[in-house]
C-alpha cells in the first residue's frame, strides 16, 4: 500500500496518471455518443438475440477491433485500423530496404514512419466502416433499426462512414496524447480499457445463463480464481527468458585494461507477442463473416460447416496457423545475422563460440527452440476458451473468450509494461517501486549512507 500510494505523492507521476485516467474516460464517453438514425434499442434487441446472422458478425467484427460493434455508435470501430496500420508497417520495414534505412535514421525516421502510418489508418477505416454499413446494418435496415427511405440515401450511407471513421481518428489522437502526457502506451491501454469495459456484460450474461443466485455466486468464484492461475500461468511464461552470456574482449590503453564485463542477450520466450494468435484469427472470422452476412458467399456455406468453433478441424487447423505465424513473425523481427555482426564489430563474442557466422548459426538455434516453447505457449492460451466453454456447465463463449485468447494475453501484457514503467518513474525519484520491498529499500539507503555518495 506504501508503494501504491507513493504514485501520489510525486506532482509529476499525479497528473501523468489524472491525464490517463481523463483521457480513458473521454474514450468510454464516446461508446455513449449515438449516430443520428439508428434505433439502438431494437438494434441492441437484435444483436442479442443474433437475429439474421448479425449478432455472430458484430461478434467477430469486435474481436478484430477492439470497438463494439453491435452498438453502431460514435467510436465503433476501435482503435483497430490505427494497429493494423502499425502491423503493415512493422512488416514493410522489414522487407522493403528504403523503410528498413529510414527507421535506423533515429527518432527523425521513426516520426516520419508515425506519420505514414496515420495516413494509412483513414483507408483501413473507411473499407471497414463500409463493411459495417454496407454488411450487418444493410441486413437489419428493414427490421426497424433503420428507416428504410432514410438507408436508401446515398448521403447517409456517406455519412455514417465518414463518423465511424472520424472517431477512429479520434481514439488515434486520444492514444498519442496519453503516450506522450500519460503513463504506458496509450493504444495498448486503450485496448485493454476496452477489453475490461465488456467485463460487466460478461457477467450478466452469465447470470442469465445461471438462474440459481448461489450456483451464480460459485462460478463467479470458479472463473475467478480460474483467472487468477491463467494469468499467473502468462506472466510466467512472458517474463520468461533465454540468457546468452555475452563476453566483451579486453583492451590495454596504457596500464590500464578495459572491456572483459560479461553481459546475457536475453531471448523472450514469447518473442512473437499476441500477433500469431491475431493473423490466425484473421484468416478464420474474415470468410466466416463474409460467409454468414452474405448468405453463402463462398457456397453454401463451407467455412461455418467446416470450421465450427470448438471442432476439430477448427481447433487443429487454428493451432498449425498460430505455430507457422509464431516463427514467421520472430524471423522477421530477430535476426541472429545482424546481431552476431553488431557482437563482433563491438568486440563482444559468445563464449566458446568464433564470432561471425558460428554465433549466427548457435542464435538461429537456440531461437528456433525458444520459439516452439513460445508457440506452444500461444497456441494452449487460443484455444482455452474453446476448453472452457465445452468443459465448464452454462460457460458463455464471451466470457471463455474472456479467459483465453488475445483478450487475457493483451490485459496482461499491457498491465506488466505498466508496472515496469511506473516503477522506472518511482526509482528514478528514489521511490520504492511497486514490486520491492521497504526493508530492501531501506538496506540499499542505509548501504548508501554508509558508503557516500
Amino acid at each position: 500500500m506504501n508503494s501504491f500510494l507513493n504514485l501520489f505523492r510525486v506532482v509529476e507521476i499525479r497528473t501523468k496518471i489524472l491525464i490517463t485516467l481523463g483521457l480513458l474516460g473521454a474514450y468510454r464517453l464516446g461508446f455513449h455518443v449515438p449516430v443520428p438514425g439508428v434505433n439502438y434499442a431494437h438494434l441492441e434487441q437484435i444483436t442479442k438475440t443474433g437475429g439474421g446472422g448479425v449478432g455472430f458478425a458484430f461478434g467477430i467484427m469486435n474481436a478484430l477491433s477492439g470497438g463494439d460493434m453491435g452498438s453502431c455508435r460514435f467510436f465503433t470501430l476501435g482503435v483497430m485500423p490505427y494497429i493494423s496500420a502499425s502491423i503493415i508497417f512493422s512488416l514493410l520495414v522489414k522487407v522493403v530496404p528504403q523503410l528498413e534505412a529510414l527507421s535506423k535514421e533515429g527518432q527523425q525516421g521513426q516520426k516520419v514512419i508515425n506519420r505514414w502510418t496515420r495516413y494509412a489508418t483513414v483507408p483501413i477505416c473507411v473499407i471497414q466502416a463500409v463493411f459495417l454499413v454496407v454488411g450487418p446494418l444493410g441486413k437489419v435496415a428493414s427490421n426497424e433499426v433503420i428507416d428504410p427511405a432514410l438507408y436508401g440515401s446515398f448521403f447517409y450511407k456517406v455519412f455514417l462512414v465518414l463518423a465511424l471513421t472520424t472517431g477512429t481518428l479520434i481514439i488515434m489522437w486520444i492514444g498519442e496524447q496519453i503516450t506522450e502526457y500519460g503513463v504506458g502506451n496509450g493504444v495498448s491501454l486503450i485496448i485493454m480499457a476496452g477489453i475490461l469495459a465488456r467485463l460487466p456484460t460478461m457477467l450478466s450474461q452469465l447470470r442469465l445463463t445461471v438462474g440459481d443466485e448461489t450456483e451464480w455466486f460459485q462460478s463467479v468464484v470458479t472463473l475467478a480464481v480460474l483467472y487468477l492461475l491463467i494469468v499467473v500461468g502468462i506472466v510466467f511464461v512472458t517474463k520468461g527468458q533465454r540468457r546468452i552470456p555475452i563476453q566483451q574482449g579486453r583492451q590495454m590503453r596504457g596500464r590500464r585494461v578495459y572491456g572483459g564485463q560479461r553481459h546475457y542477450l536475453p531471448l523472450l520466450v514469447n518473442q512473437a507477442g499476441v500477433m500469431p494468435i491475431i493473423f490466425a484469427s484473421f484468416l478464420f472470422v474474415v470468410p466466416t463473416a463474409l460467409d454468414k452476412v452474405f448468405g453463402g458467399l463462398f457456397g453454401s456455406r463451407f467455412f461455418q460447416n467446416i470450421f465450427q468453433w470448438g471442432g476439430f478441424w477448427y481447433i487443429t487447423v487454428y493451432t498449425i496457423l498460430i505455430f507457422l505465424f509464431s516463427f514467421f513473425w520472430t524471423s522477421l523481427m530477430f535476426q541472429p545475422k545482424e546481431i552476431a555482426d553488431n557482437l563482433k564489430e563491438y568486440g563482444g563474442f559468445v563464449p566458446g563460440l568464433r564470432p561471425g557466422a558460428r554465433t549466427a548459426e548457435f542464435l538461429e538455434h537456440v531461437m528456433f527452440r525458444v520459439t516452439l516453447a513460445g508457440a506452444t505457449f500461444l497456441a494452449v492460451i487460443a484455444v482455452l476458451p474453446q476448453v472452457l466453454s465445452s468443459s465448464i456447465p452454462n460457460m458463455p463463449p464471451v466470457m471463455a473468450m474472456f479467459l483465453g485468447g488475445t483478450s487475457i494475453l493483451i490485459v496482461v501484457g499491457v498491465l506488466l509494461d505498466l508496472i515496469d514503467k511506473v516503477n522506472a518513474m518511482l526509482l528514478m525519484r528514489r521511490y520504492e517501486g511497486l514490486g520491492e520491498s521497504g526493508a530492501g529499500w531501506a538496506k540499499r539507503g542505509n548501504a548508501r549512507g554508509k558508503g557516500g555518495a
